[in-house]
């Protein structure tokens, strides 16, 4: 299992602006999971990417008046 400062370095590599102090408020579950989208983003387009359902497909916003 690799552990949070491994799957931190890899995700900079994908995303270099992401500060160290930042990713390291994330548990490594949550990190993983962002590492895992970063790798689908940099596949050719078509390519799909798993939504593991603790996010909706389709977000809403509703006007307050």
């Amino acid at each position: 299992m690799a552990t949070k400062a491994h799957v931190i370095d890899h995700i900079r590599k994908y995303n270099p602006t992401a500060r160290v102090q930042w990713l390291l408020a994330f548990d490594l579950g949550s990190l993983q999971h962002y590492l895992d989208h970063l790798q689908v983003l940099i596949e050719p387009r078509g390519s799909t990417w798993l939504r593991t359902g603790e996010t909706h497909a389709i977000n809403t916003r509703v006007a307050l008046h």
